[in-house]
């Protein structure tokens, strides 16, 4: 129902000059369409407060309110065109008093938990780009034509939603960053077992994937009662985010998904020294999947003791820091990160087998990030005791992966159903730590299982893959002009 609406959408941003890529499509569609879930959501408690006698004083009203400036009706209930702002009148409302006021709620909130507060953060690090008010009004008009009124609405959405950040992270360059394949977030989410009750951390949160498949599997997994669906909505998930841009679209990904008033912190979670987290900040569960290839300054290096730019290491000291004893990470890595020989590498290394017990390493293929060229693996670790036995899987798909050919839940079954009893088999095999070089700590992935293996490829089957990487090089280069 609402997937032509969004395709329009983005054809009319397409169209504005102040909007030139996928990220700020989906940017700028974020915050008008946070502002219609706002009014909807107020709307809902509004006749929830009549049915039960009382009232309910509105978050944003007068002038502000949606249906003033974004959708006014005549008296017969018809959109009233002559009191709808346009053209520059909008524009100029929209940039100097709508985004102003809307900001200030940061500042009048009771404390950052609150919907008021992601109010204000949210349009305190955002603008509005669209340079045309005929556009703005456009976009506006297309996006009240949505609603949040039932389960199936916010489904759609959340799904529509879902494929505007694929095609962020498919635009390449930093979009990838914010996309996680989600057949891969719903492997990892059925092997850590999250249960009703525990604590979910991402503190690279970006589009709240992990959170989100993570709040519909407890969700799905049994019937809950009242208190318990209470606990999901306002006790269990806690995300944290370093950028602008990925904490906006994670809070809107988390309200689509049926989170009110989602925790997400506007932070860095590498700002703050592992020695200060004490035992009320940890949870039972981690997921997550850090920038890797980045790196951090030397004031955030302090934070920790295994000192290293590397901001994935940094991050993998401060998932084992956040989690309680007996609580469980899974935790997207580059794959070299099992072989390095650098002292950070090595150390980090340590650091895991001897204080947590690594129970998985899922070895992904190349491919697995659509538009990103690094192996990855993921590594299952849970927190107390140390690892006696490495059970690693190697994905296999006798296929390459990319755009047009991307990682499915079949692709992941396999793994799936073995890690939950850590079974062997061609893809998959035990190391038992004890033959581990205790020099280098070395966990490079060696399938002792692994045949010679023949190209069984067609020969157009082989064109078809050197013509995807010719396609993948020249977008490369061009990213690469782009930023020249």
């Amino acid at each position: 129902m609402y997937e032509a609406a969004f395709r329009n959408i983005d054809k009319t941003l397409r169209k504005d000059a102040g909007c030139g890529t996928e990220l700020d499509y989906i940017e700028q569609t974020s915050w008008i369409l946070f502002l219609k879930y706002l009014d909807d959501y107020e709307a809902e408690k509004e006749t929830a407060a009549l049915l039960n006698g009382t009232t309910y004083k509105r978050i944003i009203n007068g002038e502000f309110a949606w249906s003033e400036w974004a959708a006014p009706l005549r008296a017969d209930g018809a959109f009233d065109i002559n009191k709808a702002l346009t053209g520059n009148d909008l524009r100029d409302f929209v940039n100097n008093e709508l985004f102003p006021y809307l900001s200030n709620f940061k500042h009048s909130a009771d404390n950052p938990r609150t919907i008021q507060y992601k109010i204000g953060e949210i349009f305190s690090e955002i603008r509005n780009k669209l340079q045309s008010g005929y556009a703005l009004r456009e976009v506006v008009n297309k996006v009240n034509g949505l609603h949040f009124l039932s389960n199936d609405d916010k489904h759609e959405l959340s799904s529509l939603y879902e494929d505007k950040i694929k095609n962020m992270g498919n635009a390449g360059r930093n979009g990838g960053e914010y996309y996680t394949p989600r057949p891969l977030i719903k492997s990892i989410v059925k092997v850590i077992d999250p249960k009703v009750g525990e604590r979910v951390y991402d503190g690279a949160v970006g589009s709240a994937g992990f959170l989100c498949e993570a709040y519909d599997y407890m969700r799905n997994s049994k019937e809950l009662s009242a208190a318990e669906y209470e606990t999901l909505q306002r006790d269990t998930f806690i995300g944290k985010e370093k950028k602008s841009l990925a904490y906006v679209i994670g809070i809107m990904n988390m309200i689509l998904h049926g989170i009110e008033a989602p925790n997400i912190i506007h932070t860095n979670s590498l700002a703050e020294n592992i020695a200060d987290i004490q035992q009320k900040d940890r949870v039972e569960v981690i997921l997550a999947n850090p920038p890797f290839g980045g790196e951090e300054y030397a004031e955030v290096q302090h934070n920790f003791p295994i000192k290293t730019s590397e901001t994935a290491y940094l991050f993998l000291q401060h998932f084992i820091k956040m989690l309680k004893v007996g609580g469980r990470c899974g935790v997207v890595i580059k794959n070299t990160f099992l072989s390095n020989t650098d002292n950070a590498s090595v150390a980090l290394r340590k650091q895991l087998l001897e204080e947590c017990n690594l129970l998985a390493v899922l070895d992904l293929p190349s491919g697995a990030f659509t538009g990103a060229g690094v192996k990855t693996v993921v590594l299952f670790f849970e927190k107390g005791e140390s690892t006696e036995k490495v059970w690693f899987y190697q994905l296999n798909l006798g296929r390459s992966l990319g755009k047009t050919n991307s990682l499915n839940e079949r692709d992941l079954a396999d793994f799936v159903d073995l890690a939950k009893k850590q079974a062997l088999s061609e893809n998959s095999w035990l190391v038992d730590v004890g033959d581990i070089n205790k020099a280098t700590y070395d966990l490079t992935v060696n399938n002792p299982n692994r045949k010679e293996e023949k190209d069984e490829r067609t020969p157009l089957e082989i064109i078809a893959e050197i013509e995807e990487l010719d396609r993948q090089a020249a977008e490369a280069l061009q990213a690469i002009k782009e930023l020249l």
